[in-house]
């Protein structure tokens, strides 16, 4: 349980817990031209709720990105901004726009998607 709660404390992934936090986050990043990768969630959704370990483990291995979480119960101004109608859904987002989007629990084919997102971000950067 220890180790657990000590993996949790250093989780690589943002949870956004107000709109106030999202335009923080987005615009910090959106700045520094660094990726994100935002995982819209609920608490109900048990798809969702199966993700948030590959989620984070995503975030471990993709230093450079910005993982946010954010729970649309919780900020439902930030999914409606970004059109989110079914969760999970995963937003890709490089200069303040999204790049890619996926609806779905899938970890094979987020992996997939993350992978060729970085890659490309990386080209462009060399």
């Amino acid at each position: 349980m220890e180790a657990q709660q000590e993996q949790h404390n250093k989780s690589r992934v943002v949870k956004v817990d107000s709109l106030q936090s999202w335009d923080f986050y987005f615009n910090q990043a959106t700045n520094q031209g660094c990726p994100i990768v935002v995982h819209f969630t609920a608490s109900w959704c048990m798809p969702s709720v199966a993700m948030n370990p590959f989620f984070e483990e995503l975030a471990s291995t993709f230093q450079d990105v910005l993982f946010l979480t954010v729970d649309v119960d919780d900020v439902k101004e930030v999914a409606t901004r970004m059109e989110v109608k079914a969760m999970p859904t995963f937003l890709l987002m490089k200069e303040g726009t999204v790049a890619d989007k996926l609806v779905g629990a899938n970890p094979v084919e987020m992996k997939k998607r993350v992978d060729e997102f970085v890659q490309s971000i990386r080209v462009n950067a060399a």
